[in-house]
């Protein structure tokens, strides 16, 4: 190598150097702010916090499991939620309001009413927001409609799934549906119909799908021409993001419900505070997804205590104005 390769080659690797050890900093301190507050989170209870490090049979067997259910929801539903406001290139997009959640909450409530069992509980909550996904995807393209187009078709949608579970609901005997009530509303009171690490296996793979198409998601949102000009597949790019948001999306419903507003609220955050890639803002969406719906369990059940209050609600109540802001914001420009 030449003095001359060596100068120009120099400059390079400090560069590389300096970039990676800030964002080493950053992530072992997101990983020990997660773990610190994970672990305060373990503590509250009867309308107070308890040290938990004895972690006794209460410890390990309520608020352990809720934990973990808040963590794999709230990274679920955020990361879902930054793809699709890719896939549509809509920051409005979420999977309570575009109907994903709702075809989720369907298939689950099919599959009890059917009486097959749990363990189709997490397939049937995939297929039901993958079909509406897809559903939403195939008409918001032929038909177009714009930011406003797309929530009103997923207003409808929602409105149908939500008729049907309350059809199927309302004229079932069976205890197990009747207590699906709460369950709808975003309770983490319970794990759902199905395992918190089945759940966390589902998730971790629909979120690695959705970071392998995170670049050609940033190409997509140039337009298809570019895309296509570009090298970018777009019918296989728009297909396996649809996969991946169907799979978060399922594995959340199926453990806490219809949680709306969350997957819209992070992602927005994230990007107007952040930016960067798509992929960037996937990851970053997860874990201040997981983060924020801990802490907003927690504090709502510290402060409503001894009444569980659903996060559902408390997040809808969030939510609603920080939509309204959102979607007013192209009127004042």
């Amino acid at each position: 190598m030449t003095q001359v390769q060596q100068t120009a080659s120099t400059p390079d690797h400090n560069r590389v150097k300096s970039a990676f050890w800030p964002k080493l900093v950053w992530f072992i301190a997101a990983i020990l702010f997660s773990l610190l507050l994970s672990w305060f989170c373990l503590g509250l209870g009867m309308g107070g916090w308890q040290w938990p490090q004895s972690m006794d049979e209460i410890t390990l067997g309520i608020r352990l499991p809720r934990v973990l259910v808040a963590l794999i929801v709230g990274a679920a539903l955020a990361a879902s939620g930054a793809a699709l406001q890719a896939l549509f290139d809509n920051p409005l997009a979420d999977p309570s309001l575009i109907g994903t959640s709702g075809g989720a909450a369907l298939g689950v409530i099919a599959v009890l009413a059917g009486g097959w069992g749990a363990v189709t509980v997490p397939m049937a909550a995939f297929l039901g927001a993958l079909l509406v996904c897809v559903l939403i995807l195939t008409v918001h393209r032929l038909l177009g409609g714009g930011t406003l187009g797309l929530l009103v078709m997923g207003f409808v949608i929602s409105a149908f799934c939500g008729a049907l579970v309350s059809m199927i609901l309302f004229m079932s005997d069976d205890m197990v549906l009747r207590s699906a009530t709460s369950w709808l509303a975003g309770s983490l009171a319970e794990s759902g119909f199905t395992s918190p690490w089945y759940a966390l296996v589902v998730m971790l793979l629909g979120l690695c799908v959705l970071v392998a198409v995170g670049r050609r998601l940033d190409i997509l949102m140039l337009g298809e021409e570019t895309a296509i000009s570009m090298g970018v597949a777009v019918g296989s790019t728009r297909i396996w993001a649809v996969i991946g948001s169907a799979l978060l999306t399922g594995a959340a419903v199926s453990m806490a419900g219809i949680i709306g507003f969350l997957g819209m609220m992070v992602p927005n955050v994230v990007a107007r505070n952040r930016g960067g890639s798509r992929r960037k803002i996937i990851l970053l969406s997860a874990w201040l997804g997981a983060i924020f719906l801990l802490l907003v369990d927690s504090v709502s059940r510290w402060l409503s205590y001894p009444v569980d209050l659903p996060v559902g609600i408390v997040i809808s109540l969030l939510g609603g104005p920080f939509f309204l802001w959102l979607f007013l914001q192209p009127l004042r420009r």
